[in-house]
């Protein structure tokens, strides 16, 4: 079992009330056998991280990762018509192939910026599937299910193949869950069918919600409800982990429905914000007790899978909507990134903050920048400073990703001229 010794480097373990400090991180296998102020013992390979920080790996809690194909090329659009006249007919174009070189390319560009883990709700996820596994990296899978037409069950076959083929794959590194797309593309009764299905299976479900005015307008005139109040009255909340992307327009009772859920809200802050979709309640919902993480989306909005880009547009967003710079601050945001993102895939018992016994996913970022000197506080400099070009290092599973910028399980070289050719065809005409 191979032993790597992490020497000298500033260490925010992200454990609730534990304050940064200089130290060691000796990982043995998959896992972090220490971490201390000094760990003084023999290893296969001693890194030196003096002028790094180390911290938990990113958790980025919702994408649609093969949409980095499409990045950039439908954007300063109202909503629908960035996704009617030019995201679904793009993606009616993509092969199973273009799904695979699309992962790899969210996959390169998140191990670059320091996520290690990621949720994703897409189509053909067994091509999925295989990108993550050839990149290392960790993810919850879900194959998106949309019930606007009856296709004669084989969305939904598709979803329960991808939970009992994909299910602790990749030596535990992906997981699954079920994926009713949003309340409204989800009828009651097929609704219905997956909460049961997940209930039965003891699965979790990923679901958007409420990310738009439209749809909420939507639900109400088609049922007199908020999207929210919609998935509470069919039971989504009575007994099973929900991970719910965006929640952006929510009332009062909205939250309240929330209040003591399994699972929680994967805040996506950019993509709204390129969106214009709103403000989702953030500070609402953590006085609750709801846990909020945070994620990207789909590069196809959001144009950028950089985590560091989400941490800040979250806490300047909370700040600037109540008009109060004492929300959100740096510690908590980072948290948000990291173990309250691992709680809502599920994996906060293996990963999200840096113990003794946990996997060893976690990177190393280069404080020898001007943008990163002096150092006062680390986490409000990493918080509100740091970007994703700043990752040295990453690990998962104690197996190392990228070491000092170079990438080392993925080819850079083919990917970036497999996603070149793929994408102009997808988008040709368009």
């Amino acid at each position: 079992m191979k032993t790597t010794l992490l020497k000298g480097c500033t260490i925010l373990t992200m454990r609730e009330g534990e304050q940064p400090f200089a130290g060691d991180i000796l990982i043995e296998g998959e896992r972090i056998a220490g971490v201390a102020p000094v760990i003084d013992r023999e290893a296969d390979e001693v890194i030196d991280a003096r002028g790094m920080a180390a911290m938990p790996g990113l958790i980025n809690a919702h994408n649609h990762a093969a949409m980095c194909l499409m990045r950039g090329f439908s954007d300063d659009l109202k909503l629908m018509d960035w996704l009617e006249k030019k995201m679904l007919p793009a993606e009616a174009r993509m092969t199973e192939e273009d799904i695979y070189w699309g992962t790899l390319l969210a996959a390169a560009e998140m191990i670059r910026s320091g996520t290690t883990a990621f949720a994703d709700m897409y189509v053909c996820m067994d091509a999925v599937g295989q990108a993550v596994l050839d990149s290392g990296m960790r993810a919850s899978l879900t194959r998106g299910l949309v019930f606007l037409q009856d296709d004669g069950g084989k969305r939904m076959q598709e979803g329960i193949d991808l939970v009992e083929k994909w299910s602790g794959a990749g030596d535990g590194r992906i997981t699954t869950m079920f994926g009713p797309h949003a309340p409204y593309t989800c009828p009651p009764e097929p609704l219905r069918e997956v909460i049961a299905l997940a209930r039965e299976r003891r699965v979790p479900i990923h679901i958007h919600l409420a990310e738009t005015i439209e749809e909420t307008v939507k639900l109400r005139d088609k049922y007199g409800q908020t999207p929210t109040e919609y998935l509470y009255q069919l039971g989504l909340f009575d007994h099973h982990h929900v991970l719910l992307a965006h929640a952006v327009h929510l009332t009062r009772r909205d939250i309240g429905y929330l209040r003591g859920m399994r699972g929680g809200v994967a805040h996506n802050p950019v993509s709204n914000l390129k969106l214009g979709c709103g403000i989702a309640p953030v500070t609402d919902l953590l006085a609750q007790g709801i846990t909020v993480g945070l994620g990207t989306d789909g590069a196809g909005s959001a144009t950028t899978l950089d985590m560091f880009a989400e941490i800040k547009a979250a806490t300047w967003l909370q700040k600037l909507d109540y008009g109060d710079p004492t929300r959100l601050p740096a510690e908590q945001v980072l948290r948000m990134a990291t173990i309250e993102s691992a709680k809502l895939l599920g994996i906060d018992h293996e990963v999200g903050t840096l113990e003794t016994g946990k996997k060893a996913d976690l990177i190393l970022i280069d404080l020898d920048k001007p943008h990163l000197q002096p150092v006062h506080n680390i986490a409000s400099l990493i918080a509100y400073g740091a970007q994703g070009g700043d990752v040295d290092t990453v690990f998962v599973n104690g197996r190392m990703l990228m070491r000092r910028r170079e990438l080392l399980t993925l080819s850079w070289e083919e990917i970036k001229k497999q996603a070149a050719k793929r994408a102009a065809r997808l988008v040709q005409g368009l």
